[in-house]
């Protein structure tokens, strides 16, 4: 029986969901940076991609539409993959080189002759570890549990560990999926990304490296749904907790006008 090309479709969104900014380590589809997923008649899928800004770096742009080629290719049925990325300043450079199959060196040419995605995609990925490692420890920490109990958990139990907060538990299963990927073969479930065991005595520096990678990555998150919002203004930004506004109504330059309609109220 043939598959509707909805149900196409559907298995489509569901590989570009596994796909991530690196810089970011969240997922296109959450980002908002996939537009458009269309499958022909010749088992041939359309992709649209857009960014934060114009110039978005060259080699983030085209790393995450080659994952997406590549997340969406790894479907048996799919003949081709066409990324149509748009508004950005190598759009037509970086479209036709992925419709040909180049790697990003033979995109660019002599302009990324230096340019190596492996190393990128590997120093973003310890990023991705970092940061998920974090979560999950921080929220440890905050239930109670010592340096010591933390960092004597191993990977089984801290699979089944009970963990009642949502956000967390998420990134407890991000955190074990990339976890066989860096921290050596120990079964500990906290170690460095290069596999090192993390020493008790310095475990505080260690944290400390760890929230500034949390830190910088939330702040770069906020500032790309504040861009990409205020560019294209497709979806209202959700309000901050206490009325205040959100990073987006500072870049749109609707802060001014926010407050003067509080100040005109204040003032009856």
């Amino acid at each position: 029986m043939p598959i509707s090309t909805d149900a196409r479709v559907a298995e489509v969104w569901d590989r570009l969901a596994s796909v991530t900014d690196p810089e970011l380590d969240e997922s296109v589809t959450e980002l908002r940076f996939v537009t458009a997923v269309e499958v022909d008649a010749d088992s041939r899928v359309h992709i649209g991609f857009r960014l934060p800004t114009y110039w978005c770096s060259p080699n983030f742009a085209f790393l995450m539409a080659d994952d997406m080629r590549a997340a969406a290719g790894s479907l048996p049925w799919v003949r081709q993959v066409l990324i149509d990325l748009r508004d950005h300043m190598y759009s037509d450079t970086i479209n036709q080189g992925l419709a040909q199959g180049h790697s990003f060196k033979a995109t660019f040419a002599e302009e990324a002759a230096e340019e190596d995605l492996d190393d990128l995609r590997r120093t973003f990925r310890i990023k991705a570890y970092q940061r998920r490692q974090e979560a999950v420890i921080r929220h440890l920490m905050e239930r109670g549990w010592t340096p010591a109990a933390i960092l004597a958990l191993d990977c089984p139990h801290l699979a089944t560990l009970a963990i009642d907060d949502p956000e967390t538990d998420r990134q407890r299963t991000r955190y074990l999926e990339i976890r066989a990927e860096y921290g050596g073969p120990t079964d500990a479930a906290f170690t460095s990304a290069e596999g090192e065991a993390i020493n008790p005595e310095t475990f505080a520096d260690y944290l400390t490296l760890l929230r500034r990678v949390r830190i910088n990555t939330e702040f770069n998150g906020s500032l790309c749904r504040g861009l990409l919002q205020a560019r294209y203004g497709d979806d209202e930004p959700a309000s901050a907790p206490d009325g205040e506004p959100t990073l987006a109504d500072f870049i749109a330059g609707r802060v001014d006008a926010r407050n003067e309609r509080r100040n005109h109220s204040c003032r009856k």
